[in-house]
C-alpha cells in the first residue's frame, strides 16, 4: 500500500468513526436508550427534528386545532379513516393495547390522534363515535382535504385520495405511525405492524425525554 493510498484509508475511517459516533450521539441522546433496541421495537427517529406545517383541522369536537401548536405531549399521529376495512380497526385495537401496557407516568405524556384522509366522511360527529369504541382519549383531526394532504406530505406519510364518487370507497393509506415531540416536531416514525411487546418496554425510555 502506498503512502498516499494510506493516507486516504486513514481518513476514510476517521470519517467513517466520527458519522458512526454522531448518529449514535444524535439517536442515543434522544431516546436515553439503546439505539438498536428502539429500531428492532419499530421506532425510527430522524437525526433532525421537522417542523409541521402551519395549518388548522377540526377535533372530534369540531373544535380548531393548529397543527404546529401540538405542544406539551409526546403525540403519535396515525393517518386512516373510520370507514377502514382493515389497518385502521387493527391499528386502533393495537394501540388501545399499548396505552394498557405503559406506566401511568409513561401516559400522562402520550396522547395518540387518528388524522382522517377521508374527510368527506369523517366529520367531527363521526370521528367522536367511532374513537369512543376505542379509548374515549383518542382525538381525531378532520378538516380540508388539501390540508390533510399537506401535513401528510410534510410528515412523510403519504395517501392517495379516493375516488369519492364510487359507492363504499376505500382510502389507500400507510399503517405507520408518527412521533411528535413535546416541542411540536416531528422526531420519526413507528414502523407497522406495531409490536407491543417491544414498544412497551422502549416506548417509555422516549416519553420520559423532554427534548
Amino acid at each position: 500500500m502506498t503512502r498516499t493510498q494510506k493516507t486516504v484509508f486513514v481518513l476514510i475511517a476517521l470519517v467513517t468513526l466520527v458519522f458512526g459516533l454522531t448518529v449514535y450521539k444524535v439517536l442515543d441522546g434522544r431516546s436515553q436508550g439503546d439505539p438498536a433496541a428502539l429500531i428492532d421495537a419499530g421506532i425510527i427517529l430522524l437525526p433532525q427534528s421537522r417542523d409541521l406545517p402551519a395549518l388548522s383541522l377540526s377535533n372530534q369536537d369540531g373544535q380548531a386545532v393548529q397543527v404546529d401548536e401540538l405542544k406539551g405531549k409526546w403525540s403519535l399521529l396515525f393517518f386512516g379513516y373510520t370507514f377502514c376495512p382493515d389497518i385502521c380497526p387493527t391499528t386502533l385495537a393495537q394501540l388501545r393495547e399499548l396505552k394498557g401496557k405503559l406506566p401511568p407516568e409513561a401516559l400522562e405524556r402520550l396522547q395518540v390522534y387518528l388524522v382522517s384522509v377521508d374527510p368527506q366522511r369523517d366529520t367531527p360527529v363521526q370521528l367522536k363515535q367511532y374513537l369512543g369504541y376505542f379509548d374515549p382519549s383518542f382525538q381525531g383531526l378532520t378538516g380540508e382535504l388539501v390540508n390533510i394532504q399537506k401535513l401528510a406530505n410534510a410528515v412523510s406519510i403519504p395517501f392517495i385520495p379516493a375516488d369519492t364518487r364510487k359507492p363504499n370507497y376505500t382510502v389507500d393509506h400507510s399503517g405507520n405511525l408518527v412521533i411528535i415531540g413535546p416541542d411540536g416536531t416531528q422526531r420519526g416514525f413507528i414502523r407497522a405492524p406495531l409490536n407491543n411487546q417491544k414498544l412497551a418496554v422502549q416506548l417509555p425510555q422516549l416519553l420520559a425525554t423532554d427534548n
